[in-house]
């Protein structure tokens, strides 16, 4: 069953999709219009770059959507590394759209094509810039909020369409101050960065496949939240994965050993719902209920 968190996060990460999807859409349009009655080849391809934001936007929808299914007898964890693999999916376009720029700026500068630009080529450039970098911002928040790998992906992925048209501005500013080559200088710069953004998402992806721990942040608020029980008098084997947003956590708590079994399930219980009130993402908590005696002490 989804939790109410995971609801209000699904909705957010939809909104802000689709508020991409249409900013890629009219800025797709936008720059290969410029671009074709301009000649701006680099313009043209930083408008094919807007449409591949769309591709990634399409990705991210899908991994929620199949991540929202309720677990089943042959998923009881969830579906929430759909969203894991949307994100490895972004990561590798992430990847290639730097490979790719670094590729066509090293070609133009090895065949010494020099093109007169219009001022057209300028103002959509600078459009493009100050939409997607705002964009870039929306979705960042959205996925740091609701802790999801493929939106913050998808975030990059559309800062990354910011950059390519910061190269497109500086080469147009660098072609009319007399100096040929600063656009593909900047676009290799800008394609490096990128490159790098994909691989530190896909170690991200890979992390968690492996059944990575959380975060050092989120255990660490974990376990203040353990502390701040005074009918846990210890606790040991705290383990922690993550699926998708969801954190799931086992655990072995000693209590006094003259409780009885409703006393002791009720003490981790209200340790599940505190987890619950105190965590800003899902938590998915096995307890193991212990006996305070010399023994069971670690």
């Amino acid at each position: 069953m989804q939790t109410n968190k995971q609801k209000i996060a699904h909705k957010q990460i939809k909104s802000v999709t689709y508020l991409a999807i249409v900013t890629n859409a009219v800025l797709f349009v936008l720059k290969l219009s410029v671009g074709l009655l301009s000649g701006s080849i680099a313009l043209i391809a930083d408008g094919i770059h807007s449409l591949s934001d769309m591709t990634t936007d399409l990705a991210v929808l899908l991994g929620v959507h199949i991540a929202a299914k309720e677990a089943d007898q042959s998923h009881p964890y969830g579906h929430g590394r759909a969203e894991t693999f949307s994100a490895g999916f972004i990561a590798l376009l992430l990847a290639f759209v730097g490979s790719a720029m670094i590729y066509y700026a090293a070609i133009e500068i090895v065949k010494g094509e020099i093109a007169d630009l219009h001022i057209a080529v300028l103002m959509a450039a600078i459009i493009s810039v100050v939409v997607k970098e705002a964009l870039y911002r929306i979705t960042k928040r959205v996925a740091i909020k609701s802790h999801s790998t493929a939106v913050y992906a998808n975030a990059w992925h559309q800062r990354s369409d910011a950059f390519s048209s910061v190269a497109v501005v500086i080469g147009f500013i660098s072609l009319k101050a007399g100096f040929s080559y600063g656009d593909q200088i900047a676009a290799i710069a800008v394609g490096l960065m990128i490159i790098w953004v994909g691989v530190k998402v896909i170690s991200d992806c890979l992390r968690e496949l492996t059944e990575g721990a959380v975060d050092s942040d989120t255990i660490s608020r974990i376990k203040d939240i353990i502390n701040a029980n005074s009918s846990i008098r210890q606790w040991h084997k705290l383990r922690s994965r993550t699926v998708g947003r969801e954190v799931f956590l086992d655990l072995h708590i000693l209590v006094d050993p003259d409780l009885n079994v409703a006393a002791g399930h009720e003490i981790a219980e209200t340790l599940e719902n505190t987890l619950h009130e105190q965590m800003s993402r899902p938590v998915n908590i096995t307890v193991h209920i212990e006996p305070d005696i010399p023994t069971m002490r670690k």
